[in-house]
């Protein structure tokens, strides 16, 4: 899937000059966290969040008391604060580095980027132009529209399922050796000691995955602690 086979092309959106108050009630009516803003071109310029509105005088939340020897050196980040937390209008402060994606992106990169820069949603453009938004919530809707494969019919022998178990997790940092892995009629049993509960999580979750596994039985025990010295 790519990133226009799942966006909201209803794009909603506010202006440069909107003021402070009106982007508020609008993140607040459509209960989003942040929305582009277009200029009179149709341009995107910048996205506004709510993490953008946070700092405001009218909360009282705009941190005016910071101790002294912060202020002495950092004089630039204290005019910013002060035009965050009385600006009028979104232009003065939107956030104007927007990272955005192709409507060609795949899925799987958009929410690597998504997951790398900790943001709920990504601008997707086309040709320079705003046509949609991806948010997390479109993954998840994505995710929740695929139809479910069907099972194979044809069995496969324990030797078979173990095989397959071990090509999935060979190279895997927390993969057990292939002593501790044991298939009897279809249960796939995990011996041997882990260092990390996850490492035995992740092995069970990629033999349910395998065909013809009918369970999976959890015999390992925890590394021993080292004594302490």
């Amino acid at each position: 899937m790519l990133a226009l086979d799942v966006m909201t092309t209803t794009i909603i959106s506010v202006k440069p000059e909107t003021p402070i108050r009106d982007a508020a009630k609008v993140l607040a009516d459509h209960r989003i966290s942040g929305v582009p803003v277009v200029d009179a071109k149709g341009s995107m310029v910048g996205v506004i969040s709510e993490g953008d509105l946070i700092r405001r005088t009218e909360l009282d939340t705009d941190e005016r008391h910071r101790s002294w020897w912060l202020d002495l050196f950092s004089s630039d980040r204290k005019a910013e604060d002060y035009i965050r937390s009385h600006a009028r209008t979104v232009q003065d402060v939107m956030t104007v580095d927007v990272i955005s994606v192709d409507d060609e992106t795949p899925l799987s990169e958009v929410a690597h980027i998504m997951e790398a820069h900790r943001i709920k949603r990504v601008p997707v453009m086309r040709d320079g132009r705003l046509v949609g938004i991806v948010s997390r919530a479109n993954l998840v809707q994505a995710l929740a529209s695929i139809p479910e494969q069907p099972t194979p019919d044809v069995a496969s022998s324990d030797r078979e399922i173990r095989a397959r178990l071990m090509g999935e997790i060979a190279g895997q940092p927390w993969a057990f050796a292939g002593r501790n892995v044991v298939v009897s009629d279809g249960v796939v049993h995990l011996w041997g000691i882990f260092r990390s509960l996850e490492a035995v999580r992740a092995v069970r979750v990629a033999a349910e995955a395998i065909p013809g596994v009918k369970r999976v039985e959890d015999h390992t025990e925890p590394y021993p602690a080292m004594p302490s010295i």
